[in-house]
């Protein structure tokens, strides 16, 4: 994995198990759950009584994933990594470095202040295989050549700025896997369902290192989800409804 790769917690929903609870409890009470609290199960009780009343058995009732909410900032991955983040219908708010207000970085990588390999992203020497399952070798003489591709890419887009291009127009010259930071909120159900596209065993290498360092926050955040989808559908590619 790129040394480089983040995800740092932000902000999360801090009784999220019992909040999914007053949930599904509500859909068959006929009191006000809010006015039992005192009564309602400890987070771990209430995970495990979510879990094995709306999920155990393939039940599949999600909706009251959704009342549980985490908020991540995900920083130094590749463009690829967002473009595949944000297709399919995955339900999650994303707020990501536009390239139009955030261009500073790539000029000072042309000027030599900054690594190359923190404003681009290559993927390290190796073999590699398609999705056909075809092998070949990035030698390091090939990546090379890439990372020198970056350095005049950047150093044209310090000039085209230079020269009064709109940084709109100069970012199109750009290798496309700058680096970007973003923030990223999910519900659990979400969550889930995101792990579910994209933890994946045949997903995009990057992807599934985002997945891998998203895991050990929801395992601390909702330790009881976490144990069961852990059990029976991470890198299985079974799509929550």
């Amino acid at each position: 994995m790129d040394s480089r790769f983040r995800v740092a917690l932000i902000a999360a929903t801090p009784n999220p198990q019992q909040c999914v609870y007053a949930g599904m409890h509500q859909d068959y009470s006929e009191g006000f759950v809010a006015g039992e609290r005192d009564d309602w199960p400890d987070e771990q009780r209430a995970g495990e009584i979510c879990v094995k009343r709306l999920l155990a058995g393939e039940r599949g009732h999600y909706g009251p994933l959704e009342h549980a909410q985490i908020v991540l900032n995900v920083g130094w991955f590749p463009h690829s990594v967002m473009q595949q983040a944000r297709t399919h219908r995955v339900g999650v708010s994303f707020d990501v470095q536009s390239m139009r207000y955030t261009g500073e970085r790539i000029c000072r990588a042309a000027t030599g202040e900054l690594d190359l390999e923190e404003v681009f992203y290559l993927r390290p020497e190796g073999t590699y295989a398609d999705r056909q399952g075809k092998k070949y070798a990035y030698s390091a003489d090939q990546r090379a050549l890439d990372l020198d591709h970056c350095r005049q890419a950047a150093c044209r887009y310090r000039d085209l700025l230079a020269a009064g291009f709109a940084e709109e127009h100069a970012r199109g010259i750009l290798p496309f896997d700058y680096r970007q930071h973003f923030v990223v909120s999910f519900t659990l159900r979400a969550f889930l369902h995101f792990l579910d596209l994209r933890a994946k065993l045949d997903a995009q290498q990057e992807i599934r290192e985002l997945c891998d360092l998203m895991w050990p926050h929801l395992q601390a955040w909702t330790p009881q989800f976490a144990e069961w989808y852990e059990r029976t559908r991470l890198h299985k590619a079974r799509l929550a409804p």
